[in-house]
């Protein structure tokens, strides 16, 4: 978070929000001001994406509780969990297509609002509406929509901001926060479950959310109003300016069309164990404590992502090619997660079953220094939109694919196999959005 990124003379405001300053002794304005407010924007980012998970795992953790409640098939229980991804694929592009023009901070405040009110009135619509399946899975999908923007807006902010060399600590370090909230809403979200009923889950999460989206407001942004208009949607700055000439010559370049597909297999297989290992192992392992299961998968997974992110950093600050970096990261993340996966297939004791979805998880957040990050070198000056395309459109065929645990085990390996095949085939890290004659990007140091 050393190092930002500048873009000219119409470019967006730094990722600190900091004013023009004037020139210290090392002759970079506001040097010795941005560090440490740029280690909080980390700091309060992270939080944001610790708490998307907390409202975003909160249905799964209840799953059980509400089907055995309002009477729910695995079929029903499919449907609304199902229901969040269908809705989340609609606004990912938008989502990176408004944060490349107006700022990604202004879309991750509206947007953590609106889904933490939502999380939070949840349990209402179950309990109010004559049918709880229908009032559920549109719920799910409204989440879907609202929650979509956020990671289209952190890979916006990311790739104006900051330099390849540090791009890997950055996004595994706020990418950390999707384990860390999985960790926090599976431990405390099981203890509430059991003390205070399924509602309770959704009800804390929820407020805590939307008491972020306050404090995010009133401090960081100093109470300037997060005013989207249509002026600011069409007049981005010259990294937004994107014909349909541009884009369609950036989706015929093979590196994009590899990380679409190995960023769709990577979200295809992540969101359906997130969705569904609750319930696996509630059927598997009847007698297994919640708190058990929901934590220590998470709780292993937190640091492999910090892990992978260092360890990309420092491989590309030793000289060794970017792209290689970027596909060593996947192989750990897609091949070798996938030999644990497979070993699900035959647990029969639910210690080796934690250990091996806890390798598995741990394995998977190497993607932040791998696929996730990639986009942002071929593309930054359109990340977020570009990002937007990569997600989650085939998890809810995968989600309702559950005839048995084990083909679905095997089919996640399948699309893992898929996706990382495709990726070290033609998976590159030189940047095609813009000619190289007419770059004009250039960083500073801070």
């Amino acid at each position: 978070m050393a190092i930002l990124q500048k873009h000219g003379k119409n470019s967006s405001p730094d990722l600190v929000c900091l004013k023009e300053k004037t020139p210290d002794k090392t002759g970079v304005a506001g040097g010795h001001q941005k560090k440490p407010l740029a280690r909080v924007w980390t700091v309060v980012l992270l939080l944001g994406t610790c708490l998307l998970y907390c409202a975003r795992v909160a249905m799964p953790i209840c799953a059980v509780s509400m089907a055995e409640k309002f009477n729910w098939t695995k079929r029903d229980q499919g449907m609304v969990l199902g229901s969040f991804f269908w809705g989340y694929c609609f606004t990912q592009v938008l989502g990176g297509y408004v944060s490349d023009r107006v700022g990604g901070e202004k879309v991750l405040l509206l947007s953590a609002a609106a889904w933490g009110a939502m999380t939070a009135f949840t349990p209402v619509l179950a309990h109010f509406c004559s049918q709880p399946i229908f009032s559920m899975t549109l719920a799910r999908f409204l989440m879907g929509l609202l929650q979509g923007v956020h990671y289209p807006s952190l890979a916006s902010l990311c790739s104006q901001k900051v330099v390849e060399s540090e791009r890997g600590f950055l996004m595994s370090t706020v990418g950390s926060g999707s384990y860390l909230g999985t960790l926090v809403i599976g431990g405390a979200g099981s203890l509430m479950l059991d003390l205070y009923g399924w509602e309770s889950v959704f009800y804390v999460s929820g407020m805590l959310s939307v008491l972020w989206a306050y404090c995010m407001w009133k401090y960081l942004l100093k109470g300037e109003g997060p005013i989207i208009t249509l002026e600011s949607l069409g007049s981005g700055g010259p990294q937004s300016k994107l014909s349909r000439r541009h884009w369609l010559r950036l989706f015929k370049q093979p590196a994009v069309c590899a990380v679409i597909i190995t960023h769709l297999c990577t979200a295809s297989t992540f969101f359906t164990l997130l969705s569904w290992l609750p319930t696996y192992f509630k059927d598997t392992f009847p007698d297994a404590k919640g708190w058990v299961f929901n934590v220590i998968p998470w709780f292993v997974a937190i640091p492999s992502s910090l892990f992978s992110g260092c360890l990309s950093d420092h491989l590309i600050s030793k000289g060794y090619d970017t792209a290689a970096v970027r596909k060593l990261m996947q192989f750990f993340s897609m091949g070798v997660s996938s030999v644990f996966t497979l070993l699900l297939c035959g647990t029969t004791t639910f210690p080796m079953a934690v250990a091996f979805v806890s390798v598995t998880m741990g394995l998977t957040t190497f993607s932040h220094s791998g696929v996730s990050v990639n986009v942002q070198d071929l593309a930054p000056s359109c990340a977020g939109a570009l990002f937007g395309v990569l997600m989650v459109y085939f998890s809810g065929y995968l989600i309702e694919a559950t005839g048995s645990w084990a083909s679905v085990f095997a089919l996640i390996t399948v699309v893992n196999l898929v996706g990382l095949v495709t990726f070290l085939a033609f998976a590159e890290a030189r940047r095609v959005d813009i000619d190289s004659s007419k770059g004009r990007y250039h960083n500073i140091h801070i």
